[in-house]
């Protein structure tokens, strides 16, 4: 990756990470690699903000070198210190170590326990501050919990642009820089993606946080991850309001695992007694589909239908740790029902259930003992039908 310009003075300066598969340890899979973004702008006070992972710092300090001498650094801001956008912050304080850092307190309290390192300047950032660097005035936004205690965002009125972070990022490698030069349904997938499985639960504090940046004047969008955003801006505004609101449309997940494929039978006959009655519906086994793609459809899906067999007294592995990581959405406003075959005693629609019951109200489970028969599988048809007229009629 080379130093791209994405307005007169503000270069991207980070790396692309093409060979990454998996992200947040192994519960995210990416298909398109990951990008840590890193933003350098030159003016009277040359200005760094944010690093690169661990093991992308050479790559991170040559696009740096390609525009500027690194040693001239001034100003070094941190919006969030989680690894893959601190993980460059020792060699950082190393090359720049009379520059002044600016950061929330938690982010300063991260950094010392992460690194064992503090910058001899460093400033506190509280919501409202502000810094001068020349021409620009960059203001520090404050937003604990999108996704960490210590997130912020830097806005440049001179700009226009807000450094966003986390916040409309994608996992998205690819030569471009910009949301226009690439396909518009591939961008609005990995944006999707992205929200569901990592801002999913804090959409409370995210439609706050839209109410007020939508009274900035933004023309660029500059996350940590993925492209920038310069076209798509109110399209991506738009998502995250919905997202945010828990709005969701008549669609309908239904998530299985299954042993000797008794619960799929039933899984697939529920899902044509959805289809019946005109609902969209979209079949995952856990064992065969990647959790990030099937929680990046439940976003927007407004009924949640799950299947397990029993095995010795609980539901399958592979779903419980799927409804543990949907668990942590906080979900609102969902209907659901659980199904599952067993052999033995049957508890794992019951598990479901508990598992889900903040998230989800459950209407009654359907079981069936070994596999299931015609007039078994016509019951779960039923079953579907009857689900998808509720879908339906909720608004």
């Amino acid at each position: 990756m080379a130093a791209d310009l994405i307005k007169d003075g503000v270069y991207a300066v980070g790396a692309r990470d093409w060979d990454e598969r998996h992200f947040h340890g192994q519960t995210y899979v990416v298909k398109r690699g990951v990008t840590y973004n890193s933003y350098l702008i030159l003016d009277d006070k040359i200005t760094l903000i944010d690093t690169v992972r661990k093991g992308f710092e050479k790559e991170l300090i040559d696009n740096i070198k390609s525009v500027a001498d690194i040693s001239k650094i001034e100003t070094v801001i941190i919006n969030h210190i989680e690894p893959d956008h601190s993980g460059a912050f020792p060699e950082i304080l190393k090359l720049c170590p009379e520059a002044h850092y600016y950061g929330t307190k938690k982010a300063r309290e991260g950094l010392l326990k992460y690194y064992g390192a503090a910058a001899k300047n460093w400033t506190d950032v509280k919501a409202g501050c502000s810094i001068n660097i020349g021409k620009r005035t960059l203001e520090f936004i404050d937003a604990p919990m999108i996704h960490w205690p210590d997130s912020m965002f830097t806005y440049s009125a001179f700009d226009k642009i807000l450094f966003s972070n986390d916040a409309f990022g994608q996992h998205y490698t690819t030569d471009k820089v910009f949301d226009d030069e690439v396909d518009f349904a591939v961008f609005m997938e990995e944006l999707q993606k992205y929200y569901a499985n990592i801002l999913w639960p804090f959409g409370s504090l995210i439609g706050a946080k839209l109410a007020a940046l939508s009274k900035l004047e933004i023309e660029m969008i500059a996350p940590s991850h993925g492209l920038v955003l310069r076209k798509y801006i109110n399209e991506s505004f738009e998502k995250y309001s919905r997202w945010a609101a828990n709005a969701c449309s008549n669609k309908v997940a239904v998530v299985f695992e299954t042993m000797w494929g008794s619960t799929a039978l039933m899984a697939e006959k529920i899902a044509q007694g959805i289809t019946s009655q005109g609902v969209e519906v979209v079949l995952f086994d856990v064992a065969k589909t990647d959790r990030p793609d099937i929680i990046s459809y439940m976003l927007e899906a407004k009924g949640f239908v799950f299947g397990s067999s029993t095995h010795d007294g609980e539901m399958l592995p592979l779903i419980a740790g799927f409804l543990c990581f949907l668990k942590g959405s906080k979900a609102k406003g969902r209907r659901a029902f659980a199904f599952g075959s067993y052999g033995w005693s049957g508890e794992a629609a019951a598990q479901i259930e508990e598992t889900l019951s903040k998230i989800a109200s459950f209407d009654p489970a359907l079981k069936v003992v070994y596999a299931p028969t015609t007039e078994e599988l016509q019951k779960c048809y039923e079953a579907g039908r009857e689900f998808a007229k509720k879908i339906k009629s909720e608004r």
